[in-house]
């Protein structure tokens, strides 16, 4: 039998002059307080691992380690929470100043940030699509929105609907791309990417069986057969983006009027 403890240097006896003290408590570690901020975090963490369907008081106070009740010291109720979520969107979100030249490149720039705010959490399209922007946190960003409408010269009434038809196609589309998004999960694929499953191949197929209808029955759908659809969401949203700007232009005043 070998000696494990061979070769260890054992501890010196204590020191005729060392002074008795009693055993060092172990302090445990301070937990940081917490505030809105944290269970927001919190409940983005559970969205994202969990979809909205499952996303509850419960299990964000489980990933914090806290009771259920402390939650409602900074929350009113998960619809409260729902709020704080879209809200915190917006935190870095910022529109530039209305440039009448400039305006379709400014929608452009919104639409596609936007979009991209959305994706990045699951579900959250579905949060968008049940909140709307009118409380005073995020009244200033309507305010801005409207300003590129109203500077680019629409008329008020166009101007007015531009704000809530845009908004509602970028959540539309990311709601989407989302249940593409679940649905690859759910065959084994990445729920992670924003790709939708085997997409190109499944391409292929659409347009292979498109340009095969009987020409007399489906004519236009034989034409198009290869422009139905596209394998990257960018251009299919681009373009879509780019329908409702031209649709908008044309309400503009006529140079000459």
């Amino acid at each position: 039998m070998t000696d494990d403890t061979a070769g260890t240097p054992a501890a010196p006896p204590p020191s005729p002059w060392e002074r008795e003290r009693p055993a060092r408590a172990r302090v445990a570690p301070a937990r940081e307080p917490l505030s809105s901020e944290r269970v927001v975090d919190a409940a983005f963490t559970v969205l994202d691992r969990q979809g909205l369907d499952r996303l509850s008081m419960r299990q964000v106070a489980a990933e914090l380690g806290v009771a259920v009740s402390a939650l409602y010291a900074h929350v009113s109720s998960k619809d409260d929470l729902l709020e704080l979520m879209y809200a915190r969107l917006f935190d870095s979100f910022e529109m530039p100043a209305p440039d009448p030249e400039r305006w379709r490149e400014q929608v452009r720039d919104y639409a596609r940030s936007w979009r991209h705010c959305l994706l990045a959490h699951r579900d959250m399209a579905r949060i968008s699509l049940a909140h709307v922007p009118f409380t005073a946190e995020l009244l200033p960003h309507v305010e801005a929105l409207l300003a590129v409408f109203r500077t680019a010269g629409l008329p008020d009434r166009i101007a007015a609907e531009a704000g809530d038809l845009i908004s509602t196609y970028i959540d539309g589309f990311v709601l989407e791309e989302g249940m593409w998004r679940d649905r690859a999960a759910m065959h084994g694929g990445d729920a992670s990417s924003l790709a939708r499953p085997d997409w190109r191949e499944m391409a292929g197929e659409m347009q292979n069986y498109f340009a095969s209808l009987p020409a007399e029955d489906f004519p236009h759908l034989r034409a198009l057969a290869g422009l139905m659809v596209t394998d990257s969401a960018d251009e299919r949203f681009d373009i879509g983006l780019e329908i409702i700007l031209r649709g908008l232009a044309s309400y503009l005043p006529s140079p000459s009027a």
